[in-house]
């Protein structure tokens, strides 16, 4: 487990490398909620996603001799990313299994950044299987997506950030609504804003079919998704939830939401339209709950966290074209 003086750690090691994304205000979203919403777009981050803060967070703490064995991660893409980049700055060599039907953008950018990609099957292989077998033959330390104290501390500081520009605007957030996946952004966050704010409820946003957390929320012990589900948003596609993040989640947060494709679509087309940014399927997910309604946002404050901004430019120009179509 983790609290917030290891998110605060984790911030001061982080000074210099990740980018103090701000908090947008747009008319068009406030009018649409009929509320305040603040954007968090940790698009805007390095790499594109907030996952270069829990890599570097990690990569940072090795030994010397385990920095010196390299590392291995396995990622959809954007743990990738952000592993191949603190790698880079670090001098530490890095290796990623990746699936290989992940976004393009995502396979070019980890080699353009360093990292070595090994491929697989996401539908039939088990990437942690094959990343743990790769680390043992190398002597190389694994670097977990989302199941690991150094991690989760690394990614709160986004909640960190959330608690501390809110206090600069003098707001006072009802809700904060976090994409999920293996659950690391919204534990590190809900920890990092629990110790900032007593009334502030936090929600973790996925798809449909990969809607383990909400679901292990409900139940009080960890779901597990169908074989058969399928979604546009590749980096919420966790099997169930982590076991160190669903400790901390189910202490601490709301009830999960849910989201279609189509919802996400629309969010991406929103993001593009009202806010000039570019938004991934994955990172959208909590944006189109507060434009579809899954949450009550009428005269509160409501904080969305687009998570990334990695998507390839044909489905993204597929996705907004389809609008005028």
């Amino acid at each position: 487990m983790i609290d917030s003086a290891d998110v605060e750690a984790a911030a001061r090691r982080l000074e210099g490398i990740a980018v103090r994304t701000p908090l947008l205000q747009n008319h068009a979203l406030d009018e649409a909620a009929g509320g305040t919403v603040l954007i968090k777009p940790e698009c805007l981050q390095v790499t594109g996603s907030f996952k270069i803060r829990g890599a570097y967070n990690f990569l940072s703490q090795l030994t010397s001799e385990q920095a010196r064995a390299g590392v291995v991660a396995f990622s959809s893409g954007n743990h990738a990313q952000g592993v191949a980049a603190a790698g880079a700055m670090l001098g530490i060599r890095t290796a990623i299994v990746m699936p290989e039907d992940a976004p393009r953008a995502k396979l070019d950018n980890t080699r353009r950044l360093g990292g070595e990609v090994i491929t697989y099957d996401r539908y039939s292989g088990d990437r942690e299987a094959i990343a743990r077998e790769v680390a043992a033959k190398r002597g190389a330390v694994v670097v977990p997506s989302y199941d690991h104290e150094y991690i989760i501390a690394g990614q709160g500081t986004v909640g960190l950030e959330i608690a501390e520009q809110c206090a600069e605007l003098g707001l006072q957030p009802d809700a904060v609504l976090v994409c999920c996946g293996g659950g690391g952004l919204v534990a590190g966050s809900a920890t990092a804003l629990a110790g900032r704010f007593d009334q502030v409820s936090v929600h973790p946003v996925e798809p449909e079919g990969f809607d383990d957390t909400a679901r292990s929320l409900v139940s009080g012990r960890p779901e597990h998704i169908s074989p058969s589900a399928r979604s546009i948003c590749d980096a919420l596609q966790a099997h169930s939830p982590g076991e160190l993040t669903f400790a901390i989640n189910r202490r601490l947060l709301d009830r999960g939401l849910v989201v279609s494709d189509d919802e996400v679509r629309e969010a991406m087309r929103f993001a593009f339209r009202n806010l000039k940014l570019v938004v991934e399927p994955g990172g959208a997910v909590a944006l189109a709950a507060v434009l579809s309604g899954k949450i009550e946002t009428a005269g509160k404050t409501t904080v969305v966290v687009l998570s990334g901004g990695n998507v390839d430019a044909a489905l993204y120009g597929e996705i907004q074209r389809a609008e005028s179509g």
